[in-house]
């Protein structure tokens, strides 16, 4: 089989922030986190307490002050983006909306979209991973916010990447739409083995799938843990403070 030819992460990878620092405006934000092979991970926190940028620091859109970042061991602090192991899809799902869902889907694969027979072959595999086989003609105004987002993910899977990264990617879906996607990266994520982060203003979208849970605040990581126990009656101070716990049950 040619080298890349379907949309599986090629190997499990860990995350590492070794004492990363970061200047936003005013807040000095540092991070210090692992994050195990094959895991998905859930990041919650208040607006502008760094969930964004730690997410950006991963994937080098943000270059960090000090400190390392690696994956899998390696060191990718001063590594381009694009050199990086790693895919990102945002809320606006950066979709072109003169292509259709296979050439949308192919630019994950191919920039200037000349695939391969094998380039079309994981495009074709990712579509039907995403639940869209029978919609590859089909532009974007064509359809739902739900199928736009499939979209956005069959192009980081394609990409043959082993982290993904979701920055807010469904918030602006409604319930039933949310957690149907929230579905789909829990079956991508056992399929392929990647190792997913992601940014969510829902406390409950860490508990519909097995998640670490991380809370930032003020640019750190507060609390940390498995999202069941975080989320419970009993879980730390501050995380129960941000989700409306009362005074008296605190």
């Amino acid at each position: 089989m040619p080298e890349n030819s379907n949309p599986r992460a090629t190997r499990s990878v860990s995350i590492r922030l070794d004492s990363v620092t970061f200047d936003y405006d005013e807040m000095a934000m540092n991070f210090d986190l692992f994050i195990e092979p094959s895991t998905i991970n859930a990041i919650i926190g208040p607006s502008g307490s760094g969930k964004s940028t730690l997410l950006n620091l991963i994937a080098g859109f943000e270059t960090a002050k000090a400190g390392r970042i690696l994956i899998d061991d390696v060191d990718v602090t001063d590594v381009a983006p694009a050199a990086r192991p790693v895919s990102m899809v945002f809320q606006d799902n950066n979709l072109f909306a003169h292509l259709d869902v296979a050439a949308n889907v192919g630019l994950g694969r191919r920039p200037d979209l000349r695939l391969t027979h094998a380039d079309r072959a994981a495009v074709t595999e990712a579509i039907r991973k995403v639940g869209l086989a029978g919609k590859e003609m089909r532009k974007p105004q064509a359809l739902s916010g739900g199928e736009r987002q499939r979209v956005a993910i069959g192009r980081a899977l394609v990409r043959n990447r082993p982290v993904l990264l979701l920055d807010e990617a469904f918030a602006s879906l409604g319930p039933a739409l949310r957690h149907e996607m929230l579905d789909l990266v829990g079956d991508v994520q056992r399929e392929t083995g990647m190792t997913v982060m992601m940014v969510t203003h829902h406390p409950d979208d860490a508990l519909r799938l097995p998640s670490m849970l991380f809370f930032l605040e003020s640019g750190r990581i507060v609390a940390s843990g498995p999202a069941v126990e975080l989320l419970a009656d009993d879980g730390p101070h501050l995380l129960r403070k941000y989700l409306g716990a009362k005074d008296s049950d605190l």
